[in-house]
């Protein structure tokens, strides 16, 4: 994911003694999710995976699909 903006691993700790991780249960449909976009080839389906060597670095299209499908 070289050249997109990068978030904070959900395995991070924060200020709290929670993981970020931690906040969803295992049976939350957020899990569901993240597994499921994690397994497609973005790039078969017609995403711009390949970032521009120009201008302000976006997210990466994984983490923008998965905030769409969770909305």
């Amino acid at each position: 994911m070289g050249g997109f903006i990068k978030g904070e691993p959900r395995t991070q700790a924060t200020l709290f003694p929670d993981r970020l991780g931690d906040y969803p249960t295992e049976e939350n449909e957020v899990r569901v999710i993240d597994a499921f976009v994690d397994s497609l080839v973005l790039s078969d389906l017609g995403f711009k995976t390949v970032p521009a060597e120009t201008g302000r670095p976006r997210y990466h299209p994984s983490t923008m699909l998965k905030l769409f499908v969770y909305g």
